[in-house]
């Protein structure tokens, strides 16, 4: 039975690939999105006009308009809401802490305040891997504790957690929540690491690697990201939260080498010092998400990277 789905963060990276395979399985899709302007909106207009060519109307508006959410859930009667919505990046944080908790606290409210008139509705909602903060002990597991974050978006993402639990306590949505970790491929935010390296390689433009570039980060790659999304909208467990990760966590350099590698242009490397707010090592403990929801991430590292540089040859 197909669902009626509302996508908040439409026009965003993980969103436009969520509601592209929510559609094409039959599900019906609205979008809603803000288009902010943290990266260039152009590509966020690319993306809901390719959402448009395959029949999902992207509403613009702000998730805190409470008053447009209650006319689309009027409208629409949606069976899930998957929110995706959010002010990203965690150097950005130290510039503009408020947008952060307009965005994540203020809107993250709305949503639940929208949803508890409406209990038959499940909320799926993205938290990240960055809830895990300082924690020193890999693969980071659901069961770790979560109260050490390392930068303001992460506090915001954990408050996500805590208020989606109180809100599924109070008023009985069954809630959802999904650790994204480090997510790319094609389509993919220009602020993060694979389209800024490769766009500064292509151009012959440095590279600014932090703590040396002794890092390791478990980059998880969307189409293996959307699978594990779209079964947590499927499965019916009351209230949890999920990592979504590779559980292979690659070192910064040889992420950079798999980069020059596609390009066939080497890299040049500056080598920065430690970087506050970032943390040296992710790496998910994925047992949870494959035993309930069937999570079996398949895309190695190297073959996204190439997927994902094809498509910026021909997106650039």
């Amino acid at each position: 039975m197909s669902k009626s789905i509302l996508v908040t963060g439409a026009a965003g990276f993980i969103g436009f690939h969520a509601a592209l395979a929510l559609k094409k399985r039959g599900d019906r899709v609205v979008g809603l999105d803000n288009f902010n302007d943290y990266y260039d909106p152009s590509l966020k207009r690319r993306r809901a006009e390719i959402l448009k060519e395959h029949g999902i109307d992207v509403v613009e508006a702000d998730i805190n308009s409470r008053d447009v959410l209650e006319n689309l859930f009027s409208v629409h009667a949606f069976t899930h809401l998957l929110h995706l919505a959010a002010q990203a990046g965690v150097r950005y944080a130290r510039e503009n802490p408020e947008s952060y908790l307009k965005s994540n606290i203020d809107g993250f409210l709305a949503i639940l305040e929208t949803l508890r008139h409406h209990p038959k509705t499940d909320l799926v909602y993205a938290s990240s891997s960055s809830v895990y903060g300082t924690n020193v002990k890999v693969p980071f597991s659901v069961t770790d504790r979560t109260d050490h974050p390392a930068n303001l978006y992460a506090a915001t993402k954990k408050s996500n957690e805590l208020m989606a639990y109180c809100y599924h306590h109070l008023y009985g949505n069954r809630m959802r929540g999904l650790r994204f970790f480090t997510v790319y491929g094609p389509w993919g935010r220009p602020d993060m690491a694979l389209f800024s390296f490769t766009e500064a390689i292509s151009r012959g433009k440095p590279i600014h690697l932090f703590n040396n570039g002794e890092m390791e980060r478990d980059f998880t790659y969307i189409d293996d990201v959307v699978a594990g999304t779209l079964a947590a909208i499927d499965c019916d467990e009351e209230y949890d939260v999920y990592n979504l990760g590779s559980h292979e966590p690659a070192p910064l350099l040889t992420f950079v080498s798999l980069i020059e590698k596609e390009l066939g242009k080497a890299a040049i490397k500056v080598f920065e010092g430690e970087s506050s707010g970032e943390v040296k090592t992710t790496c998910a403990d994925i047992s949870d998400a494959q035993e309930k929801l069937g999570y079996a991430p398949k895309t190695s590292l190297e073959e996204g990277i190439r997927h994902f540089i094809n498509w910026y040859q021909e997106y650039a």
